[in-house]
């Protein structure tokens, strides 16, 4: 039997508590099937079109898998009612932020520079889609989750499904606007520095433990 355990200043960590904890641990599992998918996939129209921002937005599937893989761990067995573990966690998330920026920055300034254009396709608008419609709601759940449980991992996580989210509508727009106007090519790279930018302000906010969110 699990006894509670109350910290000064942190959630009582009764069975309403257990049970949040339990949902962050589900809803994580969900998140990382997702990611799976929609990163294999993001990964494989992006290559195709030669869009940059599709490209990093599916690596960034990769990265928010890995911050869900931590969720996972830190609510798993005894490291669920553990501080130590929490801490490690919010880091790790934060770390996992800061994966992201570097490919999308460089590849960005490389297509600026040499006026590489995009191509859209229908699975990657239909990806996208799709996604702007579910990561918001991921989102949302976990920063409940994250306030209910006081955990700044949970939050984290839930923040890179917003700007997953965020980037989501921006790919799309962009894929949207180039199919149309392909004048608009740099618009592509452009929001590729934005997302690179967006990356490293929130790895910064996890790893202070700030509760922020795009």
């Amino acid at each position: 039997m699990t006894v509670p355990v109350t910290v000064p200043g942190a959630p009582v960590r009764d069975a309403g508590w257990l049970r949040a904890a339990r949902w962050a641990r589900v809803l994580a599992w969900v998140s990382l099937a997702w990611m799976c998918v929609e990163g294999a996939v993001g990964l494989w129209q992006g290559f195709v079109s030669g869009s940059v921002s599709l490209t990093g937005w599916a690596l960034g599937s990769a990265v928010e898998g890995l911050a869900s893989v931590i969720v996972v761990w830190r609510f798993t067995g005894s490291r669920t009612l553990s501080e130590t573990a929490e801490r490690r966690a919010q880091r790790s998330v934060a770390v996992s932020f800061w994966l992201l920026a570097p490919y999308i920055a460089a590849q960005s300034v490389a297509d600026l520079l040499t006026g590489h254009h995009s191509e859209a396709t229908l699975t990657g608008i239909v990806l996208t889609a799709v996604a702007l419609l579910e990561m918001p709601l991921l989102g949302r759940a976990k920063h409940k989750l994250g306030k209910r449980l006081g955990s700044g991992a949970t939050t984290g996580e839930g923040t890179q499904n917003y700007l997953c989210g965020a980037q989501a509508a921006a790919v799309l727009l962009v894929l949207a606007i180039t199919k149309i106007w392909p004048g608009g090519w740099w618009l592509d790279p452009a929001i590729g520095l934005g997302i690179a930018a967006v990356a490293v302000r929130e790895g910064t906010g996890a790893w202070r433990g700030a509760d922020r969110c795009c």
